[in-house]
């Protein structure tokens, strides 16, 4: 979900099969496809949006997500939409920036993020990305906070989360 140019497709293990990359900006969408090409993976890249996948219901293994959850329009409809298209026992992986739990540095991303998205396609950098994730009805099953890079001070988009999660039965 949303590879941007296809910078992160090499770095899917071998245990997967088949990929499906929606993209809905068409500059990035044609360089994803062009980075396709160059791997031997199997992947097709698709318009589409996070809110309104191209998938059928149940049918993706995982929903992998590197920066993306920050700049959809609806975070709670896309997460939605992640969880109809996931099999049960299905994943979503996550990489995101998020906003910190550190007051101080919260306040400064809201200040900041009232610019932030006109500059950065749309990038909030204050979201409660892991909050959003669990209401959506996931179970996290493993989660690591950090910073990135390690030297960042004043970077809003600093606080980072590294996890998982899984569908909770309704």
């Amino acid at each position: 979900m949303g590879p941007g140019n296809g910078i992160n497709f090499e770095h899917f293990p071998p245990t997967v099969d088949e990929l499906l990359a929606v993209e809905p900006e068409p500059y990035l969408r044609r360089a994803a496809e062009a980075t396709a090409k160059e791997l031997a993976l199997e992947i097709t890249v698709l318009e589409g949006t996070a809110e309104s996948l191209p998938a059928e219901d149940e049918s993706i293994d995982a929903v992998v997500v590197a920066g993306v959850l920050c700049s959809v329009p609806d975070q709670a409809a896309a997460l939605r939409e992640f969880r109809r298209v996931l099999r049960p026992g299905g994943e979503l992986r996550f990489y995101e920036h998020v906003r910190s739990r550190r007051p101080g540095f919260a306040r400064y991303q809201d200040a900041v993020a009232t610019v932030w998205p006109r500059l950065m396609g749309g990038c909030r950098p204050n979201v409660d990305t892991l909050a959003a994730i669990e209401r959506t009805g996931f179970e996290v099953t493993s989660c690591r906070g950090f910073g990135f890079p390690d030297t960042a001070r004043a970077y809003p988009v600093a606080p980072r989360i590294l996890g998982a999660a899984r569908v909770v039965d309704s």
